[in-house]
């Protein structure tokens, strides 16, 4: 069955809790379609059109990045894995991404802090998947890569969680190989799952460097939830165009590229049946590590085996 979540702010909200109550529940396998807010909480169909802006529903005193949901899932039990396939991603006709202007990691790393923040008005056009923006008197074109930054299901944890840093149960992951045509598992914490999804990126590369992809609304999100009971996650995992991909997330990057290599290692053992030692033997000739991010106050490393590297 397809679902049709409307983008409205009985259906938005700002933060992850398991005391949370589902907006909708569905069967495992059903699909969804959606439209996704911009950043701003704000969403506008054509260049004609005002923004309408959006609220949470949770009426948090600073909600975070605005996301659809939660969702249930009839059948998905703590433990069990959630398999969300991500069949469209189209992104609406505008974007924005800004630096400088406020103390942060990445500004102050640059120097940049106390500079006027600078913003990019991106026009975007899904059929030709290209963008555009002026600096100055010059303009930059970029091809598109849309999708969504926040992907994940309610944390075990009781209270209310933020979303900027991503987790175990995924949430802000932010990684730019999470294209249509991708699956992604997330290891489920809480009974029925409940899953939230928002905050669309046109484009991003890896690190988020100034701490903004083009953040844009999504005008189409088609995905489809199944809930897997013969796997077992302690951490995301995907299936893309580009490999499969192992997650870590940790305030420490060193620790963060650990537990990536980490689960990619036990990927690849089960995948080739060897041993460890033989799996990270095979990983130092085939395994990329990248930085997915720096700027979410958790830190992001995702290792990726590209499909083909070994036969």
């Amino acid at each position: 069955m397809i679902h049709k979540l409307e983008l409205n702010s009985n259906n938005l909200h700002g933060s992850f809790s398991k005391e949370y109550s589902p907006v909708l529940t569905i069967d495992s396998g059903d699909s969804l379609h959606l439209t996704t807010s911009d950043i701003r909480w704000g969403y506008s169909s054509e260049k004609s059109e005002a923004r309408t802006i959006f609220h949470s529903r949770e009426k948090e005193a600073n909600p975070g990045h605005p996301i659809l949901g939660p969702i249930a899932i009839r059948g998905a039990k703590a433990g069990t894995v959630l398999e969300i396939q991500l069949h469209e991603i189209v992104p609406g006709w505008y974007g924005q991404n800004w630096a400088g202007g406020e103390s942060n990691w990445q500004n102050d790393q640059l120097g940049i802090s106390g500079e006027d923040t600078i913003t990019l008005d991106w026009e975007l056009e899904s059929t030709t998947m290209t963008g555009s923006t002026a600096i100055g008197e010059k303009n930059y074109h970029v091809g598109l890569r849309p999708f969504m930054g926040v992907l994940g299901v309610a944390p075990a944890e009781t209270g209310i969680h933020e979303t900027a840093p991503p987790r175990y149960c995924g949430g802000n992951i932010d990684c730019k190989e999470l294209v249509k045509g991708s699956t992604l598992y997330l290891p489920v914490a809480v009974d029925g799952a409940l899953f939230s999804v928002g905050d669309g990126h046109a484009l991003q590369g890896d690190g988020e460097v100034s701490g903004t992809a083009i953040e844009c609304p999504m005008d189409h999100v088609d995905l489809t939830l199944t809930v897997r009971d013969d796997m077992v996650l302690k951490l995301p995992r995907a299936n893309t165009p580009a490999g499969w991909i192992t997650f870590g997330f940790a305030e420490d990057l060193n620790k963060a590229a650990a537990d990536a290599l980490d689960e990619m290692v036990q990927l690849m053992e089960q995948h080739y049946q060897i041993t460890k030692v033989e799996a990270t033997a095979l990983a130092s000739v085939a395994v990329d590590l990248r930085v997915t991010q720096v700027v979410n106050g958790v830190k992001g490393v995702h290792a990726v085996l590209p499909h083909g590297s070994i036969r």
